[in-house]
């Protein structure tokens, strides 16, 4: 795990944190990555079963680090990089929309739906980790994306979504337009692909367990159960 001096955010799910255990959980995600807020969603409803809470960092990872500053149409950029035809771009927007309704989330696709380079909100989020502010930054961001339909790459933007967080839009602007924190997130996202991460959601608990992928509310479930036993064994 990377040398961490602040404290991570700290997310509770249905879960009082005064008396509930709680899970350290590194997620390793890209804002652009739909499957990064399901898993979380899904990941949300498994602490609720479970009755624990989380500690939760996010990691930088960038699955299209060669995008351009103007962005990409999804549905041409799945299509370049994956072969994806019309329809199954249609029929894989319907599948993660219906997903994500029944985990509380908007997907709001469309024809016009854009793919943006996402280095400047990484750099945004390791500055507002120092805040304490990482998760609801997250959170906002996932909201600006995929179901506001705004660029995640525009600096105007991405300092409106951090003043939604509850963080300071002008001092957000310094540090994007400054770039001050632009070496000490790439050098996080190297730390986790020289590890062997290479597609995300990538979850860590514990600093032990990797589970990659959306794996769905039970498999998280099975993981907290898995970790909150170990640890009552060697208490």
């Amino acid at each position: 795990m990377p040398a961490d001096s602040t404290a991570p955010d700290q997310t509770n799910s249905q879960a009082d944190p005064t008396d509930a255990p709680t899970v350290q959980i590194d997620i390793v995600s890209d804002v652009m990555c739909p499957w990064c807020i399901v898993g979380y969603k899904q990941l949300e409803q498994a602490l609720g079963a479970v009755g624990v809470g989380a500690y939760i960092r996010w990691h930088p990872f960038e699955l299209n680090p060669q995008m351009p500053a103007e962005g990409q149409n999804m549905a041409e950029h799945l299509a370049e990089k994956y072969g994806s035809t019309p329809a199954q771009s249609v029929e894989n927007r319907k599948r993660l929309s219906d997903m994500g309704r029944d985990l509380g989330f908007t997907f709001s696709f469309s024809d016009e739906t854009r793919m943006q380079n996402t280095f400047a909100a990484h750099q945004l989020l390791t500055w507002a980790q120092s805040k304490g502010l990482q998760h609801p930054l997250k959170m906002a961001l996932f909201d600006a994306h995929f179901t506001q339909g705004r660029n995640v790459n525009d600096t105007d933007v991405l300092a409106d979504v951090a003043a939604t967080a509850g963080l300071d839009r002008a001092e957000a602007l310094e540090v994007l337009n400054s770039g001050s924190l632009a070496e000490q997130t790439r050098e996080a996202q190297e730390f986790w692909t020289s590890r062997g991460i290479s597609g995300v959601p990538s979850m860590v608990f514990e600093g032990k367990y990797l589970v990659t992928g959306a794996q769905g509310a039970d498999n998280y479930a099975q993981m907290l159960r898995k970790v909150l036993e170990e640890r009552d064994a060697a208490a």
